[in-house]
């Protein structure tokens, strides 16, 4: 595959990612792991190295996409600072320890788990389970394990971390505008760790194709972080127009066909 086209099919991914980011109010993660999965393979990546390059990648554009949106509940301080750095070393220490437990994963077993967790989170959107409000913050032990649990799950999975923190703060008593601003800030450690460890444990693996550093693969980096942007602008501006409850069941939809493919 020559140059341009492979750059073309990134940026394919990041406009794809973008739109439904935009479109869904999900991270991209979801989205980008299985997109470059595939185009992995169309490029002939060996199979051993494909999904850990793939949730690598993922976290090295979530770095850079989800800042924006960091930034952007910072100014409007909707960030709960106090339990952000309650959770902060539990999300940095989980991330790097999920990256670990990823690298110790053949990457068939390390894709069927992605199916299993990408299936559920499809099953819990088709229901509309959200999550429940409570009213009692836990203590920093608390709120440290759970970091962990949150940064491991989502380094492991190349995801920024909403999926699992916005539950988690509605139980400890957030608003919604708090627990999607202080989720987002929690996705850049995850993020930044992730990445980097996600380099370190692939670093000098014989299997990775060029323009790769570990698992990190720099050309679909460039494309998606390039292109998510201004089309995450086209999804939001589309979810305007369409059924909400269209919207939720058809990226269900979409969701469960993903995860099935990784599993079956």
């Amino acid at each position: 595959m020559s140059v341009f086209l492979t750059l073309l099919g990134y940026l394919t991914v990041g406009a794809v990612a973008g739109t439904m980011a935009g479109l869904f109010g999900v991270g991209g993660g979801l989205v980008i792991v299985p997109a470059l999965v595939f185009a992995f393979g169309l490029q002939g990546v060996d199979a051993a190295v494909t999904m850990h390059l793939a949730v690598g990648t993922s976290l090295a554009t979530i770095l850079v996409t989800g800042a924006s949106s960091a930034w952007a509940h910072y100014q409007r301080d909707s960030i709960h600072r106090e339990w952000f750095l309650s959770l902060l070393p539990g999300l940095m220490l989980g991330a790097v320890a999920g990256v670990f437990v990823a690298g110790a994963l053949s990457g068939g077993l390390l894709g069927t788990l992605f199916g299993v967790f990408v299936v559920l989170m499809a099953l819990r959107m088709a229901l509309g389970i959200g999550p429940r409000a409570g009213r009692a913050a836990p203590g920093r032990l608390a709120m440290g394990l759970a970091g962990m649990i949150i940064g491991g799950v989502s380094a492991l999975f190349g995801i920024g971390g909403g999926t699992l923190c916005v539950p988690w703060l509605s139980r400890c008593g957030a608003s919604m505008t708090q627990a999607v601003g202080t989720s987002a800030a929690c996705g850049l450690p995850i993020a930044l760790f992730g990445a980097l460890t996600f380099v370190v444990v692939g670093w000098g693996n014989p299997a990775l194709p060029a323009g790769a550093t570990g698992f990190v693969m720099w050309p679909a980096f460039l494309g998606i972080v390039l292109a998510s942007v201004p089309f995450a602008r086209l999804g939001v501006r589309l979810a305007h127009v369409l059924s909400a409850r269209v919207l939720r069941l058809a990226f269900a939809a979409l969701l469960l066909i993903v995860g099935l493919r990784f599993l079956f």
